[in-house]
């Protein structure tokens, strides 16, 4: 029994400094703000990336990627509204519309078929959609991809990769 309570002490402690994601300008389960949305397709928003934090990140951490992705878009396959890779291990927060390449860090292709952040944007009547902001802690200073590496390809990599990850998921309708 004492080597059991002793197990739950223990596993209560690591979880104590669990790997954190925060925002000022984005809340768990929340609709986003219209600065938020997209401004192509259909959708005039202010296609700004929120503001980030995260905090108690593995031990090994060398850099983070930061993901969004919705999903329920209706593509059978969801959609990527941002991948950033290769962010040194010493940023540990983005300002709300983040110059990614002046952290150190690099931006790939998304499902709009650009680079950078593209904000959210359902199809008009489609209901309420999830938007996953993800950071991810990783072994590695460069994961080695490309701007043009495809969004599929990337996720593959994160989630084998990872050390650990924190996400917050935010809500948009229009």
């Amino acid at each position: 029994m004492r080597t059991f309570t002793l197990f739950i002490i223990s596993m209560l402690s690591l979880n104590a400094h669990a790997f954190t994601l925060n925002s000022k300008d984005i809340q768990e389960g929340h609709p986003m703000a219209k600065t938020f949305e997209y401004s192509s397709w259909g959708c005039d928003g202010g296609n700004q990336s929120p503001q980030l934090m995260w905090q108690d990140a593995p031990k090994g951490t060398k850099s983070f990627a930061i993901t969004a992705f919705d999903p329920d878009a209706p593509t059978g396959s969801g959609f990527w509204h941002w991948i950033a890779l290769d962010i040194p291990n010493t940023v540990t927060e983005l300002p709300r519309g983040a110059n990614v390449k002046s952290l150190g860090g690099m931006e790939t292709r998304i499902d709009y078929g650009t680079v950078g952040f593209g904000g959210a944007c359902p199809p008009k009547g489609d209901g309420m959609h999830r938007y996953q902001f993800t950071v991810w802690a990783l072994p590695v200073a460069s994961l080695g991809l490309n701007a043009d590496t495809p969004s599929a390809v990337v996720g593959f990599t994160l989630n084998k990769m990872a050390l650990g990850k924190a996400r917050l998921t935010t809500t948009y309708t229009k």
